[in-house]
């Protein structure tokens, strides 16, 4: 019995882990989109991705969106 409880807790535990990381990702992405600026109605795009699509919304905008923000030099 005490290995079903440790291995069932040990399963909690991974699963706590991935939802808050998904939770800081996506907090950190939606940021990112509202304190950048992009060209025309990106912004708005990006940030109904990343509310309606959470995770999925989150790598698209890691891997897609972070290289559309318009550059200030």
């Amino acid at each position: 019995m005490d290995k079903l409880i440790t291995d069932f807790s040990f399963g909690i535990f991974i699963w706590q882990a991935l939802i808050l990381i998904s939770i800081a990702l996506w907090i950190y992405c939606l940021i990112d989109v509202l304190r950048n600026k992009f060209e025309q109605n990106d912004k708005i795009m990006w940030i109904l991705i990343v509310i309606f699509l959470p995770l999925l919304g989150s790598f698209l905008y890691l891997l897609i969106g972070k290289n559309k923000k318009i550059r200030l030099n």
